[in-house]
């Protein structure tokens, strides 16, 4: 399994949206697009979790593509990692 990492998402995609159009490329397991906690909006990223040859599919032909005239940015999702602060 992979998380893939999805930025540059326009404002108005939900859950839903970034489940649906990652599920033309195989079986998603999971997807979230992520909120401010305080406001509840869109931060304009999100984390699809797919198959690893699924989500290999998925970066290759996302990556760079037009979603509602944004240009989105679509990779592997690298493990997070604590911050100092």
């Amino acid at each position: 399994m992979k998380s893939i990492f999805v930025g540059n998402l326009p404002w108005s995609v939900t859950d839903a949206d970034l489940q649906t159009k990652f599920s033309e490329f195989g079986n998603v397991l999971s997807a979230r697009v992520i909120t401010d906690k305080f406001s509840g909006r869109s931060r304009g990223f999100g984390f699809v979790e797919m198959e690893d040859a699924d989500a290999e599919k998925a970066v290759a032909a996302m990556n760079g593509s037009d979603w509602n005239g944004r240009k989105v940015t679509v990779n592997e999702a690298k493990p997070k990692t604590d911050r100092q602060g």
